[in-house]
Order: C-alpha cells, then sequence, then structure tokens
C-alpha cells in the first residue's frame, strides 16, 4: 500500500495552501466582523483562481475543468478549509450535479459555470424536509405543458451570489406498501425568474459572510427545458452526483483542524505557567496527543473514501464515516484548542473562539451525524437480512 503522495499532489497541496494563505487569510477578521464578502474582493478571488487554473478542477477535462482526481480534488477541499468559507466559496466548486445536463443546459448553465462566468446554488431543504429529502412541500405541477412550481426552500448557501439554481421539488406521489412516497424532479431556475424571489436568510453563528436565504416560489413557470435529468428522476441525480458532498465536508473538517491544532500546539510550546511552557504538563500534552492522532485518523479515512471512489469501488459507508468522525473530530479539537488558550480562546484577537463556533454545523449540514449513522448501520446489516 502506498501512502505518501505523489509529487503532482504535493504541488497541489503546497499551491493550494499557498493561495488560502495569501489571498484568504488577510481578509478573515473583517469578514466575520462584517458578515459579508465585499464584491471586488469576491471578484479578485475568483479572477486569481482562474489565472491559477484551479477554477472548477472538480470538473472533467472535456468541460474545460482541470480534471482532478476524487482524491486530488478531497486534498483541494483540504486546503481550504484551512480559510474561511465566505471567501474560498469564490474559488468555485460548481456542483458536479451538472454533469447531468442535457446539451442544450450544457451551453446555458454547465460551460458558464465552469469558466466561472457564472455561478450555481444547490436547493433542496426546506423547513419541514431536512434529513428527510421526501418530505419536502415545494411542489410543480403541470399547467399548460409547463410546470408550475409552488413553494419554499431555506439555508440555500450562496444564493446571494447565484445566477441559477438547482433546485429539486416533487412532481408526484406513489403509493408504496410503507405508505405515499414522493417523486422528486430537479430543476434549472434563473434567477429573476417570474414567480422566483430569493430572500435573506437567517443570522448564523458559524461561518459569518457565508451566508443562507430563503427561496420562494410563487406560480413559477418553469419549461421542460428546464428540468435536470428525468422527470421523477430526482432521486436518481441526487443519489449519482451528490453523496460526495460529504467527503467535501470531511475534508473541509480535516483542514480546519490542522489550523486549529497548529494555533494550539505553538501556544502550548510558547505560552509560560508555573515556570515552564504548559505544553509540559500532562493535562496539556496528553489533549495535544489526542487531537493529532484525531486528526491523522480522519485524514486517513478521508482520503481512503476518496481513494474507493477513484478506483470505482462502492464507497458510500465509507464516505459517511469519513463525515462523521471528520466533523465530530472537529468539534472536539477546536474545543480543546480553546481550553488550551484559555480566557483568551474566547476573545476575537485570535481566530479559536471563531473555529469552535464555525464546528458545530458541520455535524449537521450535508446530513446530520444521525443520518451517517443510519447510513453506517444499514450498510453493514442489510447483507445479513436485518
Amino acid at each position: 500500500m502506498q501512502f505518501g503522495l505523489t509529487a503532482e499532489q504535493e504541488m497541489i497541496v503546497s499551491t493550494v495552501r499557498s493561495f488560502v494563505e495569501k489571498e484568504i487569510y488577510p481578509h478573515e477578521a473583517e469578514v466575520e466582523r462584517s458578515g459579508q464578502v465585499p464584491p471586488e474582493l469576491a471578484a479578485e478571488i475568483k479572477r486569481k483562481c482562474l489565472a491559477l487554473g484551479f477554477y472548477a478542477c472538480n470538473f472533467p477535462e472535456e468541460v474545460g475543468g482541470a480534471g482532478l482526481s476524487h482524491l486530488d480534488f478531497t486534498l483541494v477541499e483540504r486546503e481550504l478549509g484551512r480559510g474561511s468559507m465566505a471567501l474560498t466559496h469564490f474559488f468555485g466548486r460548481p456542483q458536479n450535479i451538472l454533469m447531468a445536463c442535457d446539451s442544450a443546459q450544457r451551453e446555458r448553465y454547465l460551460l458558464p459555470a465552469v469558466r466561472g462566468e457564472k455561478m450555481d446554488a444547490l436547493a433542496m431543504t426546506e423547513p419541514d424536509a431536512g434529513s428527510d429529502v421526501r418530505g419536502m412541500k415545494c411542489t410543480a405541477v403541470r399547467e399548460g405543458g409547463d410546470w408550475l412550481v409552488n413553494g419554499s426552500k431555506h439555508f440555500i448557501s450562496g444564493a446571494e451570489h447565484a445566477d441559477f439554481f438547482i433546485v429539486f421539488v416533487a412532481t408526484g406521489e406513489d403509493e408504496t406498501p410503507k405508505g405515499p412516497k414522493k417523486r422528486i424532479t430537479t430543476f434549472l431556475v434563473d434567477r429573476g425568474t417570474p414567480g422566483f424571489e430569493v430572500r435573506e436568510g437567517y443570522a448564523s453563528v458559524s461561518h459569518r459572510g457565508y451566508r443562507n436565504s430563503i427561496l420562494d416560489f410563487d406560480n413559477c413557470r418553469l419549461p421542460d427545458a428546464q428540468v435536470l435529468g428525468a422527470v421523477d428522476g430526482g432521486f436518481e441525480v441526487m443519489n449519482t452526483w451528490l453523496y460526495a458532498t460529504r467527503l467535501t465536508v470531511a475534508a473541509f473538517c480535516v483542514g480546519r483542524a490542522r489550523r486549529c491544532f497548529d494555533l494550539a500546539l505553538t501556544q502550548a510550546a510558547e505560552r509560560r505557567q508555573f515556570g515552564q511552557p504548559i505544553g509540559r504538563f500532562q493535562g496539556v500534552g496528553f489533549q495535544i496527543a489526542d487531537m493529532v492522532t484525531e486528526i491523522d485518523a480522519a485524514d486517513w479515512l478521508t482520503l481512503a473514501a476518496a481513494w474507493r471512489l477513484d478506483q470505482g469501488l462502492p464507497a458510500n459507508r465509507e464516505i459517511a464515516s469519513a463525515k462523521l468522525y471528520a466533523s465530530e473530530m472537529l468539534a472536539r479539537v477546536t474545543d480543546s484548542s480553546l481550553q488550551i488558550f484559555g480566557g483568551m480562546g474566547l476573545m476575537d484577537d485570535f481566530p479559536i473562539e471563531r473555529f469552535w463556533r464555525d464546528a458545530r454545523v458541520e455535524r449537521i449540514w450535508d446530513g446530520t451525524s444521525e443520518i451517517q449513522r443510519h447510513i453506517i448501520s444499514r450498510d453493514l446489516l442489510r447483507p445479513l437480512g436485518a
């Protein structure tokens, strides 16, 4: 087994890490204070990413992307995880689900997104449909050959910057032995479409500047040309392209934990109490040992899951395990880091309190920890008939 990175992968890591340190770190405090990213700064980050050749690096070369493997892209996301999510958003990783576009949609949505000319946002969650995707109440019904969409979505990340939206909507219902089961269809919806409104969402303590929005549909009329994939085939589109987003969360958590750990390690080595560095006290030294062990474990778990995708092997359980462990690891690492910093850890003179706050949402979005445990246990029990 080969655990080392290739020379090309080392280059990817060093390039992205350098970008984050030079182009992202200097602006984090201001974004944290204001809760928003200035448009000129967003455009500058996007421009520099395009010049670097990393924009849409998660897409194949045939459509203009960098054609990175799942493992290579996971390394990119791991390094981006070190920086503010509000700012790294403009590093540009359109939703891979756009690969499901047909020929006309490729010209209108996929290719402009890969070139950085348009930005997308994914809209699935509703107030009563989070983990229970089939509980969505946003519906589309046939009328005059088109689709009439009504309902709302919330917690939509990046919506304020999006030119179009990838929206999952209920388009029917089937009777099954377990009761009614909704059919889901995916639509591409342009900003400014009549009957479609993007509203400001909720104020969050996590990832300030990376804002969420509410989408309202009031008799929004969409033609068949806006259907992504097949009618009633939303779950197929979802399962084909979206489940790897949990791997992105896992990689982000590893990168953020590494940055937080580096700060805590330096603090443990430099801060002195009772005549010696606090890291020499077992209470602190053992925390340092536990932190790095957990980070390494989450890192290897995440990279192994990405490797399985590249090998064409089943990886659903492994990805769920990576997301579960990495997100919960980040919570423990940020909490321990704050403890090592003591009272100063809660002050905004240091980014530790921000990392601590940001970590909390990672156990919720892209599938809660409970959902990941359900996926893992189901994968293990089903072959045994349980």
